[in-house]
């Protein structure tokens, strides 16, 4: 009996490090799929155009840094002008997403007034229309009114977009906070505005940063009404930036590629600075709502 025990024993812990490897190799096989196109793009950067159209997969022969030179040397490129207006559009955006998302979702959650469901409801729509089909209608409304082209005109789209998923997820979060915590607050003197922003704005850091993460890689990476809306090379963002190097009839795809590993450098520095806040708020965002 005892040796079967132990028989058992062993085919159990073999089995389980098996299984280990097994799944250390398809997470191994995982995290190179998901970084070679970088490692991809860089190499490829380094080439020369006829040497990239000639072998797509090859190292380069003798690599050089002539790509990012042209297009940070270039004026005509725009490149540090998009970023400076990509930095700025992003962080007033997802600062005004945040602040009005918080307190309009706390309003919903708390305060009981007639047509309360009604307007959460109407938020909420927000999230189920395609926002692409209200191009064409947004692009005629700014056409019209003159906000079209302006350094502020693609703040108000993003706002009005980013407002639908940051009033469903603070609602949820606030109705998951006691109420207990605002009546000892109120009967200890404390105002509505120092409740909100003293007591339950710090313990809805972990939603809101959930939010402001969603947020800025939505407005960083925004192609279409920043396309339609921006006409001025000056005022163009990011996505813009890259599609200076695409032709009717070719592309320089080296040269599309340093533009890209430029313009994302801001965003995974950002990413790798704040990474374990990022995932605190994600987890606790995702546990909590």
């Amino acid at each position: 009996m005892a040796r079967q025990k132990s028989g058992r024993d062993i085919s159990s812990v073999v089995k389980t490090r098996v299984l280990s490897i097994f799944m250390n190799v398809i997470l191994i096989i995982f995290s190179i799929s998901c970084i070679f196109p970088l490692v991809w793009m860089f190499y490829s950067s380094l080439k020369e155009k006829r040497e990239f159209n000639a072998n797509v997969m090859g190292l380069p022969k003798s690599p050089d840094f002539h790509n990012y030179i042209n297009i940070l040397t270039n004026k005509d490129y725009h490149i540090f002008e998009s970023v400076i207006n990509s930095f700025r559009t992003t962080i007033i955006s997802v600062f005004l997403i945040v602040i009005f998302g918080f307190i309009i979702g706390y309003i919903l959650a708390r305060i009981k007034f007639p047509g309360n469901r009604l307007l959460y409801v109407v938020f909420l729509m927000g999230m189920l229309i395609p926002i692409h089909s209200l191009l064409v209608p947004v692009y005629v409304v700014f056409t019209r009114s003159g906000l079209g082209n302006q350094w502020f005109t693609l703040i108000m789209p993003y706002v009005a977009f980013g407002f639908p998923i940051a009033i469903f997820l603070v609602e949820g979060y606030v109705k998951g906070i006691p109420v207990a915590l605002e009546e000892a607050a109120a009967i200890d003197g404390s105002s509505f505005s120092r409740t909100l922003f003293s007591i339950i704005l710090p313990m809805c850091k972990p939603i809101l940063t959930t939010i402001a993460i969603i947020q800025t890689f939505s407005c960083w990476n925004e192609f279409s009404f920043a396309l339609v809306l921006i006409k001025d090379p000056r005022l163009q963002t990011v996505p813009l930036a890259v599609t200076q190097f695409t032709g009717q009839f070719s592309s320089d795809y080296t040269k599309i590629m340093a533009a890209m590993l430029i313009t994302m450098a801001p965003i995974v520095i950002f990413y790798f600075i704040f990474s374990k806040q990022i995932i605190q708020g994600m987890v606790a965002g995702a546990v909590k709502g």
